[in-house]
């Protein structure tokens, strides 16, 4: 909050003397941009470059630029998707200029964010991709990476369920760790936007307002993300959030209002299948007395307990947003508020949000600042995730409710206590639970950009920015509830805090050198980032009141602080050749002295051939460039701090000591590694951008291979080597292979039918290469378990092999092909199966990754859809390996489960988890949107009021083999997926 503070004073400051500021009134131009059909582009660039003059229209296309001087002038005007134009504009007094643009579908003249600065789209020579509002994903967008899924190639974007608000995993050209982070960095408008799990909030990025949001730009190979340095080996997203614009006040008044439904259900058995299978094979006795037969548990009833748990759901989404100029200065003000219900019981997050910008010229427009401030209030109820498991299993044949002292719902009975072996109830697990979570977070940055009086090409930029949040809330079961029964119920509050603060500060240099042909631009920077955590440890407490456990500790701070240094120079030739280089050093408190620092550099090259004689008068090229590009970068995420040296930990009550009247627990040391050092990724990429046709068809291909070193991953080592037997420590390397292609096609062009098409394509290829730490060619270290049994593992990391790679045993099968229970492969030939007789299959990693989206419109009405592919990639099935077996219906607990479909393929009696046969091809095809929108412009004569209304479907259909609820999971394990439903989202947008 302290940062908070700080930068109270600062907005107090610019107001002030953007009021004080005069600027002389000797002449001004004034007009109005126009779209290929004559409606007004608002947002659209006016620029006057040579004295630093610019103005942005307004919702009628209107720009106002005052205080010049008479005299000739060149007035740039440009806007996204369209080709920009310059013209001479005489300035004599008050003047006024209108312009017309046409579609640009290359963008080539588009200026995209890059690290610590922008550049033109056809001087980039790393692999980037940008993704604006008008592409954007439609319908009910609760978190911002939703807005981007299957627009870009090779990147790879699974929501975690259908949970409110709930997180996805981004993986930009697959990943390059194994147990530190895959995740890509996240920058918002310059400030490190920290994707540590917030307490009491569903993911951090479900705090921030897609709606607030303008632009995506994704840097993917080293040479555009290395200026990042040590937390850029997963590729770096840039957000820039929409920013106020010039011209008269403009209201912009958006809602979505949604209609959740359950798109599939888990093929579970219903109650008179359980029944049907109860009769054949439950006669015998579930215990010593022969008249307790399995037959006499069942009930009369036919629950569908999914029913019971699940419902549609009704969601709305507001956001109001104020933009203008005052007194010069261009200012945003927005505010939204989110009230998204669940599909499972009592699930729900409300979301309120605001934020606030201001852009004010001081001293003749040499100090540009960006003052931008967001932030979030949110509360959310989480239902219990455990029914979603029980509702797959509970006995269908029983009824919901039963006269007993477990608030009323059926329960089974072990004496006169819930039978531990058993499943709850579905339905009281989520009513006899309440989990309320709260939240509150805010970032932002105050960004100074002065150009030098003396040296207008000289530019200092100081940028301070915060990202603060606090997360809080209660869970609370009764003390008749059954899921508590041992404690008698259960409360227990939670505390936790985080307090980010980043200083940056850059010195850049552009230079035209006509003389030579050539343009340098050079930037040299440092960065200071801290970074702290704290956890507040609460007592639990049984529902009476009483205590259960104490802490030891009222809070522990977890606290890092990372320092930077930066440069890069990219040097132009002939417009023609560009050569670009960056150097990065980090130094980071999570790493020993020794191995403190790390040094990422990168250089790229760029020939941009459609500029050469022989080329640029083609009547069938509009574009051809070839770029090639190497770099380092780092990961440090998914290592604790301190983890160099050694940390002692209680042993939770397990142990104690008494010193008086008080108890203590014991600490015991844990394992610790000195040595430990940076994952370092080296990265070669090759790139070929293309147009053809005027810019009708355009796109870009691109081939990379990267390597990581010093892989991190916990592993078992020999008992008495350290504190413990599971370390974490570098371990190898890894290469990924991979190509990733773009294609986009204006299709139809004309006044009243517009066609437009892309496609994305992306295959890549994750390997092991060597385990350092053993030599052994068979070592293998463990990456995933499953649920059921005890300790079982079914995911594994091994040299020559994807990473995560499922490790199970060959199932032999019978004449008709179905499988043989507990008859495996020998494949060690010894006449034994055990575990040597394990092999690696298949794995969760999609080989190729597809996108599609098109738009057609006719008039003012616009039909679009989205479609997304997966190809070979494979799915643990592990609902129908833990339930889909005769022990589990007839359980010797003394109890009747439900059990998965799946049981009539196989009718296994015991569980067989590590049966290749539960690994299945999860390929699909799923179209994400289809949205139907009429976009009416203008509606009144006298004024600016414009309204587009718009009709979406989400999730719409899926093909795949896969019969399990959804193929589509990042963790490659099938169990407990919150489903994600179907969405019939009405949209109304209203500016005036």
């Amino acid at each position: 909050m302290k940062v908070f503070y700080l930068l109270k004073p600062c907005l107090l400051l610019l107001i002030i003397l953007a009021t004080l500021t005069v600027q002389a009134q000797t002449g001004s131009v004034t007009g109005t941009v126009l779209d290929e059909t004559g409606l007004p582009l608002p947002g659209a660039s006016v620029q006057i470059k040579s004295i630093n003059k610019s103005a942005t229209t307004d919702a009628s296309g209107k720009y106002r630029l005052t205080g010049l001087s008479n005299g000739t002038f060149i007035l740039t005007i440009s806007y996204i998707g369209y080709t920009s134009i310059s013209q001479n504009v005489n300035i004599s007094g008050n003047v006024s200029a209108d312009f017309s643009l046409k579609p640009d579908a290359q963008n080539l003249s588009e200026v995209v964010v890059i690290g610590y600065g922008t550049a033109q789209k056809k001087d980039l020579t790393g692999s980037i991709a940008t993704v604006s509002a008008k592409d954007f994903q439609k319908g009910a967008i609760t978190t911002p990476e939703q807005l981007i899924q299957g627009k870009v190639a090779g990147v790879n974007i699974v929501s975690n369920g259908g949970q409110p608000g709930v997180g996805s995993v981004i993986r930009i050209r697959g990943g390059a760790s194994l147990n530190a982070s895959n995740d890509p960095l996240i920058v918002i408008d310059g400030v490190p936007f920290s994707g540590n799990t917030i307490s009491n909030a569903p993911n951090p990025l479900a705090l921030v307002n897609p709606n607030d949001i303008e632009t995506f730009t994704v840097l993917k190979d080293a040479n555009a993300t290395a200026i990042y340095g040590s937390r850029a080996s997963n590729g770096v997203i840039l957000i820039t959030t929409k920013k106020g614009s010039s011209g008269a006040p403009v209201i912009n008044f958006n809602t979505n209002n949604s209609y959740e439904t359950i798109a599939k259900k888990v093929n579970i058995l219903s109650a008179d299948q359980i029944r049907d299978y109860v009769n054949q094979y439950g006669n015998k006795s579930y215990d010593e007395n022969p008249a307790h037969t399995y037959k006499s548990l069942m009930g009369n009833a036919n629950t569908d307990w999914q029913d019971e748990i699940y419902k549609n759901a009704f969601s709305t989404d507001n956001s109001l947003s104020l933009s203008g100029t005052f007194k010069g200065v261009p200012y945003r003000v927005s505010a939204g508020y989110l009230d998204k219900r669940g599909l499972l019981l009592t699930d729900k997050l409300e979301r309120a949000t605001g934020g606030f910008g201001i852009s004010p010229k001081l001293f003749g427009d040499h100090l540009k600042i960006d003052l931008n401030l967001k932030g979030s209030l949110t509360e959310a109820r989480f239902a219990n995730d455990a029914a979603r498991g029980a509702a797959l299993q509970f006995d269908p044949t029983q009824s919901i409710y039963a006269d007993n002292q477990f608030g009323g719902y059926f329960e089974w009975i072990q004496g006169q206590v819930p039978n531990p072996n058993a499943p709850r109830n579905p339905l009281a697990l989520i009513r006899l639970r309440s989990n309320i979570g709260k939240t509150e977070r805010s970032f932002g940055n105050a960004r100074f950009d002065y150009a030098f009086h003396f040296l207008p090409e000289l530019h200092a930029n100081l940028n301070l920015g915060y990202d603060i949040s606090k997360g809080y809330g209660t869970i609370r079961v009764p003390e008749y509830a059954a899921q508590n029964a041992s404690t008698k119920g259960f409360e227990k509050q939670s505390l936790d805090t985080q307090n980010n603060k980043v200083a940056e500060f850059y010195l850049n240099y552009k230079k035209d050198i006509t003389s030579l042909r050539s343009n340098i631009d050079v930037t040299a920077g440092y960065g200071y980032y801290d970074n702290s955590t704290t956890n507040n440890n609460f007592s639990e407490y049984r529902a009476n009141g009483s205590l259960i456990k104490a802490p030891q500790f009222p809070f522990n701070v977890e606290r890092e602080k990372l320092l930077s240094y930066y440069g890069r120079l990219i040097y132009t030739f002939a417009d023609n050749y560009i050569l670009s280089g960056t150097m990065r050093a980090d130094g980071s408190s999570r790493f020993a002295e020794d191995h403190r620092w790390g040094y990422f550099p990168s250089v790229g090259f760029t020939w941009r051939a459609i500029g050469e004689d022989f080329l640029k008068d083609s009547k069938v090229f509009s574009d051809l460039k070839l770029r090639l590009s190497y770099g380092e970068t780092g990961n440090k995420d998914g290592i604790g701090n301190y983890n160099y040296m050694s940390k002692y930990f209680s042993n939770n009550n397990q142990g104690q000591y008494q010193l008086g009247d008080k108890f203590y627990d014991y600490y015991t040391p844990a394992a610790y590694e000195p040595d430990l050092r940076w994952e370092t990724t080296t990265t070669y990429n090759a790139g070929l951008d293309y147009g053809f046709l005027k810019g009708r068809i355009y796109g870009s291909v691109d081939v990379y291979y990267k390597k990581t070193k010093d892989l991190l991953s916990t592993v078992d080592i020999s008992s008495g080597t350290n504190f413990n037997n599971r370390l974490l420590t570098n371990v190898g390397n890894m290469d990924v292979r991979g190509i990733e292609a773009n294609v986009n096609v204006s299709l139809i062009r004309s006044e009243d039918v517009n066609w437009d098409f892309g496609v994305n394509m992306a295959y890549n290829k994750r390997e092991v290469t060597n385990l350092s730490l053993n030599p052994d060619p068979n070592f293998i270290i463990d990456a995933g378990g499953i649920t059921g049994g005890t300790g079982i593992n079914i995911k594994y990391n091994a040299i020559n092999q994807v990473p995560g790679s499922f490790y199970v045993r060959k199932q032999i099968y019978d004449e008709k092909g179905m499988p043989l229970e507990g008859v495996y492969a020998d494949l060690d030939g010894n006449g034994v199966i055990n575990d040597k007789d394990q092999y690696f299959y298949k794995s969760p990693d999609p080989k190729i990754i597809l996108g599609f989206n098109t738009a057609f419109s006719y008039k003012k009405w616009t039909l679009s859809t989205v479609l997304r592919a997966n190809l070979g990639n494979y799915v643990y099935d592990n609902v129908s390996s833990n339930f889909g077996v005769r022990s589990n219906i007839l359980s010797p607990s003394g109890l009747i489960n439900n059990a998965n479909a799946d049981i009539y393929n196989t009718n296994f009696t015991n569980n067989q988890y590590l049966s290749d046969y539960y690994v299945k091809n999860a390929s699909f095809l799923k179209m994400d949107n289809a949205g139907l929108a009429f976009n009416a412009g203008r509606i009144s004569k006298n004024g600016n009021t414009t309204l587009r209304v718009s009709a979406n479907v989400q999730n719409v259909f899926v093909i795949t083999n896969y019969k399990g609820l959804d193929p589509e999971l990042s963790s490659g394990i099938d169990f407990n997926l919150y489903p994600r439903p179907r969405t019939y989202t009405l949209g109304l947008n209203v500016g005036f």
